[in-house]
C-alpha cells in the first residue's frame, strides 16, 4: 500500500473515493498480473482528448499541424516523467523486487507511465471531469508556457526547423505547373525530402499557399514515421 495516502493525494490535489483504485494506478506490472496497465491505457487516451480541448480552444487561429505539433510538446513521454518527479511519485511506486532492486521507481518510463495510470484512475474514480480537473492542474505550467509563449510557426519554417534540427538539407520547392483562367491562376508545388521517400504536390491559388500545403504534408508524413 502507498506508504503516506495522504500526502500523496495533497501533492496531486485529488481525494480518492476509492482508494484501491490509486493503489493500483501506481502498481508496475512487475507486481504481477494486478497492475497498472489498463488504467495507463485508458489515461492515455483522456490526456491526448483533454490536451487537445484545451489547445483547440486558445489558439483558434492555429492549423491542424501547428495543434499537433503542440500536443506532442506536452503529452510526450519526457514531459510525463518530468510531472511524476513533480509529484515525487517514485517513492510511491509500487514494484517487484527485481524492479525496485534495479532503480524501477526512478526510471523515466515507469514513472510516465503512472501519471498515465493516475488520471485513468481519477476517471474511473469520479468521472471525466474529474479527471479533465486532475490534468489541468498537473499540467498546468506545460499548458500556460503553450497558451503564453508557444509560436505558431508556418509549416515551410517549421519543417526547415525539424529537418536542421536533424542536420538533413533543408526542403527545395518546384513549381510544377500552372494552370486555370487569368482570374483563377492555379500553382502547383513538388517537393521532396529525404526523410519521405514519395514526392508531395499541392495545388492552391498561389505559389505561396501551395509550398505551405505541400510543407504540412510533409510534416504530416514525418510526425506518423512514413
Amino acid at each position: 500500500m502507498v506508504s503516506n495516502v495522504r500526502l500523496l493525494q495533497e501533492r496531486l490535489q485529488y481525494q480518492f473515493s476509492d482508494q484501491e483504485l490509486l493503489s493500483l494506478a501506481l502498481s508496475h506490472r512487475s507486481c504481477g498480473s494486478k497492475n497498472n496497465e489498463r488504467l495507463e491505457f485508458l489515461g492515455d487516451s483522456i490526456l491526448g482528448l483533454t490536451v487537445t480541448e484545451f489547445l483547440y480552444e486558445k489558439f483558434p487561429e492555429a492549423r491542424e499541424g501547428d495543434l499537433s505539433r503542440m500536443r506532442s510538446q506536452i503529452v510526450r513521454a519526457e514531459t510525463l516523467a518530468q510531472i511524476a518527479k513533480e509529484l515525487d511519485l517514485g517513492p510511491e511506486l509500487l514494484l517487484g523486487p527485481g524492479e525496485m532492486k534495479s532503480g524501477g521507481n526512478r526510471r523515466d518510463s515507469i514513472l510516465g507511465d503512472t501519471v498515465e495510470a493516475l488520471i485513468g484512475a481519477v476517471y474511473l474514480d469520479r468521472g471525466m471531469q474529474a479527471a479533465r480537473d486532475s490534468i489541468l492542474v498537473w499540467f498546468k505550467p506545460l499548458l500556460d508556457a503553450a497558451s503564453d509563449t508557444q509560436p505558431i510557426k508556418d509549416a515551410k519554417t517549421a519543417l526547415q526547423e525539424w529537418l536542421q534540427q536533424r542536420g538533413k538539407p533543408v526542403p527545395t520547392y518546384e513549381l510544377a505547373n500552372t494552370g486555370g483562367e487569368a482570374h483563377s491562376r492555379l500553382f502547383t508545388v513538388n517537393c521532396r525530402i529525404d526523410a519521405v521517400k514519395e514526392t508531395v504536390s499541392a495545388t492552391a491559388s498561389s505559389r505561396r499557399k501551395a509550398e505551405q500545403m505541400v510543407a504540412e504534408q510533409l510534416l504530416t508524413a514525418l510526425e506518423q514515421g512514413l
